[in-house]
This record gives C-alpha cells, structure tokens and sequence, in this order.
C-alpha cells in the first residue's frame, strides 16, 4: 500500500484548504484510513480517522479539529479527503496520511490505534499565517 499526500500550501486565518491522499494498493491490506500531523520537535498527532471495512461508522476526530474538519473517502478512485475550514495557526503542521494494517486482535479504526509499521505516506506542509 502506498500513500501520497497532497494540496497543503499557506493560507491566512479563517480560510479553508482541502488535503488529498491518493492511495494504491489492494482495500484489503487496510481497514481504516487517516490523517495525522507533526510539527518539528512535536508529538504526531491523529486528527480524523475512518473505518475502511464497516459503514455507518462515524469517523474519529481530535478534539483539536472537531467541527472544523472533515474527512472523506471517495471510494471509486481510492482517494482520501481532509476538509480543512477555518483554520488557526495552530494548525500549522506537516500532515500525512496513513493507512492501518490488520493485525490479529486489532478491530479499531481510531486514529490513537495507528502504529509505526502502519502505511504511511510522505507530508504535505499546511501553513496558516495569521
């Protein structure tokens, strides 16, 4: 499974950006999709998070971003989405898409879950200049 991220840039205070992650490879390597973000020197940080193998489910977001971000999935192109409105300087980050492995015992989509050996894809830098 391979990831790659995209459409991050730098925006003012208050506007919105929308995040793209492509992903390849077979649906049934994976069963939950989501984003994260790191700042340098900082700890990762899981902001929205999806169940790939169960409908109905309501995704997993960080309190950080709740009300303000959306996660998508479009699963005819195999795309991963992040809606990011009215966003804060706190914001600012490096933002990665990830892709969780099944493993023996593991059932939870949750972004917390996600492990090092998970898939992960390359950043896309978002800045928010206030």
């Amino acid at each position: 499974v391979q990831l790659q991220a995209s459409g991050g840039g730098l925006v003012q205070v208050g506007e919105s950006l929308r995040l793209s992650c492509t992903v390849s490879g077979s649906t049934l390597d994976y069963f939950a999709l989501g984003w994260f973000r790191q700042g340098s020197g900082e700890e990762r940080e899981g902001v929205a998070c999806i169940s790939t193998s169960r409908t109905g489910v309501d995704p997993y977001y960080s309190w950080t971003v709740k009300g303000r971000f959306t996660i998508t999935r479009d699963v005819a192109t195999n795309t991963l989405y992040l809606q990011m409105n009215n966003l804060k300087p706190q914001d600012t980050d490096l933002y990665f898409c990830a892709a969780r492995k099944p493993r023996k015992g593991a059932s939870s989509y949750v972004c917390p879950t996600f492990l090092r050996d998970d898939y992960w894809g390359q950043g896309t830098q978002v800045t928010v200049s206030s």
